[in-house]
């Protein structure tokens, strides 16, 4: 006698154990049909299907059949072939709408994602290859390489507006060298904080950051220009190396940093009641001190690699923008859409198209040199700015600055009147 063997799922072994009690009486049709949670109808069906086909009645009758459901033959074929030879790069939803508009495919975008799921074409998220970041060992000794970088945050809460906090941590260390709170993230305020830092401890021997316009030309193929910008022209003349990062995670001891700052400085500002951006960075040392006795590592080597600033490093002269230009045939230049006139007692074909170099400072006072000579200038036309050019760090606080707006004179034409009349009229005098 052969031995027969029925494979069953909970759901039907279930129904299974509750038609048997109705069978030997010990559980009536009702009872059974709220226990297992279906209808009357279809438990009296059930019952009938397990008297007469005994256990296997119980088995789903779509076991083993095709879905109704299921694609026409050879639709995957066709759709796999147009992924692979038109849309290999694409995504499993933008794939999905060219294969109905462009080839007519009656195909769901599940179905698509499948197919490329299975093929290899696309990865899904969660079985895409995660990068593997390898542990970079510190510096040994302190200033040997500094990271710097600027976190834009609610550091005042609701105290005051939002900024940007640029901070200097040490690679040897982990400590803190400096803070700066400034409204955003851009050369001057970089330039400020930066030459603050070497005031007090002096040149590292290298600054590591990321890769925003402060630090390095993101334009690709630039012609003009000395592929330099005005920080990294800076850092140059003080003999201090300039490295960028490629992704976030490589100068994780800054970024680490500020998520322990967005935590213990603001609350530690809270406490104090500090408001602005001059009480914080009046409170900066205080913290910083603080912050390092704690947290602060022991270097490898316990020589200090900050070098001293030499007699020819005039600190003033090296954090400003330095913009070239020459000189027109009446001694004019322009710049930030003022005409500044050259005043020389020479004659103009001395200085007529020659080349000058124009120097702000961090307080913005503008002055112009021609070869190490610095040249008396005085503005002679102001002009308005078509269009400001900022970066995408700087764009909210360059909306939230207050414009001031254009006030016509007296004697405008939009208001009719006329020098010499009395009150303004469109009637001539």
């Amino acid at each position: 006698m052969t031995e027969t063997r029925i494979s069953m799922n909970c759901k039907e072994l279930g129904r299974f154990k509750e038609l048997t009690k109705v069978h030997e009486k010990q559980q009536t049709l009702t009872q059974a049909a709220e226990i297992l949670g279906v209808s009357l109808r279809q438990v009296k069906r059930l019952s009938k299907r397990l008297k007469i086909e005994g256990a296997a009645g119980l088995v789903s009758r779509k076991l083993g059949k095709p879905s109704n459901h299921q694609m026409p033959p050879g639709l995957k074929e066709v759709a796999i072939g147009l992924i692979a030879d038109h849309y290999v790069d694409f995504g499993p939803t933008l794939a999905h709408e060219y294969l109905i508009e462009k080839h007519a495919l009656k195909i769901s975008r599940s179905t698509v994602r499948t197919l490329m799921l299975r093929s290899g074409i696309w990865k899904g998220r969660m079985r895409r290859k995660q990068r593997v970041f390898q542990l970079r060992p510190r510096r040994s000794c302190r200033g040997s390489l500094v990271q710097i970088d600027g976190s834009p945050h609610a550091w005042l809460e609701d105290r005051g507006p939002p900024g940007s906090l640029l901070a200097f941590i040490d690679d040897a260390t982990g400590a803190i060298e400096h803070l700066f709170l400034a409204p955003s993230e851009n050369t001057i305020d970089y330039m400020r904080a930066t030459q603050e830092y070497i005031q007090q401890h002096g040149r590292p021997e290298a600054f590591y950051s990321d890769k925003h316009t402060t630090f390095r030309v993101n334009r690709q193929g630039a012609l003009s220009g000395t592929g330099m910008t005005q920080f990294g022209r800076a850092l140059h003349e003080l003999d201090i190396q300039l490295i960028c990062a490629n992704t976030p995670q490589a100068k994780g001891r800054v970024e680490r940093r500020h998520r322990d700052l967005q935590d213990r400085l603001i609350k530690e500002m809270r406490l104090r009641g500090i408001s602005t951006f001059q009480e914080a960075n009046a409170f900066f040392p205080t913290f910083i001190t603080n912050f390092n006795k704690r947290f602060a590592k022991p270097p490898l080597d316990p020589r200090n690699a900050h070098r001293t600033l030499l007699p020819e490093h005039n600190l003033e002269r090296i954090f400003c923008l330095k913009t070239p230009r020459q000189l027109s045939k009446n001694l004019t230049l322009q710049y930030n859409n003022v005409i500044y006139q050259v005043v020389s007692a020479r004659p103009e074909y001395a200085l007529s198209k020659q080349e000058v170099t124009i120097l702000e400072s961090l307080k913005g006072e503008v002055s112009v040199e021609c070869r190490g000579r610095k040249l008396a200038i005085s503005p002679y036309h102001c002009m308005h700015a078509v269009a400001e050019e900022v970066s995408s760090k700087e764009v909210h606080a360059a909306m939230d600055t207050p414009r001031r707006r254009y006030k016509p004179s007296r004697y405008h034409p939009w208001k009719g009147g006329r020098r010499g009349c009395s009150a303004p009229t469109k009637m001539s005098c």
